[in-house]
């Protein structure tokens, strides 16, 4: 299922979600231009991303590689940064109202050296050099998912012959697709060995980010978000508000 919008407005303008977004995008268009200058993607990747071996035999020149790889996508194809920049747009700007601005930065930062280091741990000898955002986007999910679990999520209708059902999109509570990202990367993780070692997906990285996020949010997470929003009332009910006035104690830093 591809996600497509949110009905979660913020309360300020998400300044940092926009700069993630916005530095993310830089770097690929410096990526793209890299390899029309003639530069190989492999020695780009290799010297800007995240390299487990090196990381181990070196960390004092490794450690700027954990935070580089962050921001830098496969620049061979635009699938990649497409789908994170899109998550990362629907998911990240609900986050960082909740948190806050400083708060939800150290959040993404964090959960992208956890999810790093998860795929380090699983292969540690491996000299496939890792990039993406997408460790530290799956930390942003886990928040999402805890903070706002039935906030209604438009996705595309992956499955042609339920379009004569529920059309070409259709709304899901928040948290059945989180929980869907989460147990495809699970599947997948196991499933392809994901030791990395010539190449693919990070699955550890997306599945460590994500343990992080679910534990960060509570850390990073003053006060319970005192919001109102649509809860999803099934496929084709229009969404369920909360009673005026209605707000979450403080005690409950989620929703569900």
């Amino acid at each position: 299922m591809l996600p497509l919008r949110d009905r979660l407005p913020t309360r300020r303008a998400p300044i940092v979600n926009y700069l993630l977004i916005g530095l993310n995008v830089l770097v690929f268009i410096w990526e793209r231009a890299s390899l029309g200058a003639g530069i190989p993607g492999r020695a780009l990747l290799s010297d800007w991303g995240l390299v487990p071996a090196h990381l181990l035999a070196y960390p004092a020149e490794g450690v700027v590689n954990v935070f580089t790889s962050m921001f830098m996508h496969d620049p061979h194809g635009w699938m990649h940064i497409a789908g994170n920049m899109l998550f990362l747009w629907i998911f990240g700007d609900n986050v960082e109202d909740a948190l806050g601005r400083g708060r939800y930065l150290a959040f993404y930062l964090l959960s992208g050296i956890v999810a790093a280091l998860a795929q380090v741990l699983i292969a540690p000898h491996s000299h496939v050099p890792m990039v993406g955002a997408s460790g530290a986007i799956a930390g942003v999910l886990a928040a999402y998912g805890s903070l706002y679990p039935r906030s209604p999520i438009t996705v595309l209708n992956p499955i042609p012959l339920l379009w004569l059902f529920f059309g070409l999109f259709f709304e899901l509570p928040a948290w059945v697709v989180i929980l869907e990202f989460f147990v495809m990367n699970l599947i997948s993780a196991f499933g392809t060995g994901a030791a990395m070692a010539g190449g693919g997906v990070a699955f550890f990285a997306h599945l460590g980010g994500f343990v992080a996020g679910l534990f960060l949010v509570r850390a990073f997470l003053r006060r319970a978000p005192r919001r109102e929003h649509d809860r999803w009332g099934g496929f084709r009910s229009r969404p369920r508000k909360p009673p005026p006035g209605y707000y979450y104690p403080p005690h409950r830093p989620w929703d569900g």
